[in-house]
């Protein structure tokens, strides 16, 4: 998404709050990226603070999606939302995460560490498109839609054939 990012200098005289709204077009887009039928509504609100030498960015954000349901294979709009909770820092910052190639603790009621900027900017679009990630179910199934099975009539389970096969042995 285009347009949606800030400068850490930006945040010298404080806080910013932001909301975000992108266009049919830019919706099409990240519609296309996430493998999804349609995203005919996002909108997020997000603040931007100082934290240490970088930034704090928090928020909310909303959505519809429009998937394709694994069970009738019918196109149908799922509402989404999540929150957004990342800190940034700096190329070079004292405070960005430890060497990669060296041993990892995980430790799962810690914060994350923050992630390392390329540079000096900051793409609020692109940190929203991946919450959104996230928060879209990878197996949407339209509400009342139900799986029933059948199993055909003479068709046979493969043990069930190998039982057969062993009882003419024996």
């Amino acid at each position: 998404m285009s347009g949606h990012s800030i400068r850490l200098a930006d945040l010298a005289r404080g806080a910013l709050v932001l909301d975000i709204a992108p266009d049919e077009a830019e919706r099409k887009a990240i519609a296309r990226r996430l493998g999804l039928i349609g995203l005919p509504a996002l909108t997020a609100k997000i603040t931007v603070r100082p934290w240490l030498d970088g930034a704090e960015i928090g928020g909310r954000f909303e959505a519809v999606v429009t998937q394709e349901c694994g069970v009738t294979l019918d196109p149908f709009d799922q509402e989404v939302a999540g929150d957004i909770d990342v800190r940034v820092v700096p190329p070079g910052s004292p405070h960005a995460p430890s060497d990669p190639a060296g041993e990892l603790e995980l430790d799962p009621d810690a914060p994350d560490q923050p992630d390392e900027l390329a540079g000096e900017e900051i793409d609020l679009g692109e940190y929203l498109v991946e919450h959104l990630a996230l928060e879209i179910d990878p197996f949407p199934r339209k509400p009342g839609a139900t799986f029933e099975y059948e199993n055909p009539e003479g068709d046979d389970s493969p043990f069930a054939v190998l039982k057969g096969l062993q009882d003419r042995k024996g």
